[in-house]
């Protein structure tokens, strides 16, 4: 005796919820040091002087090439139309 076909239930939406999360920025860590230092010493102390050449030199770096985005959503799109006809037909 064949098997019967395993049917899913229906789904309301299909769609992957953020598929391209956004990186965080790696000077973000160096900022808020320079800020905390500036805040306990004061804007023109010297002891802050490291802290800051760290964050010029974080600025300074050349940023990464972006990447490319996902696009699982837009396939996700194409392929539902094929299941709604489908859905229809049967």
């Amino acid at each position: 005796m064949p098997q019967k076909p395993i049917r899913l239930p229906p789904l309301k939406v299909l769609r992957v919820k953020q598929p391209n999360k956004p990186e965080g920025n790696p000077c973000l860590t160096v900022m808020s040091a320079v800020l905390s230092c500036w805040a306990s010493s004061g804007y023109n102390s010297n002891g802050c002087a490291a802290v800051e050449a760290t964050l010029r030199s974080c600025m300074d770096a050349p940023k990464p090439p972006p990447k490319a985005g996902n696009t699982i959503n837009y396939h996700l799109s194409r392929f539902s139309k094929r299941l709604i006809s489908q859905k229809k037909k049967d």
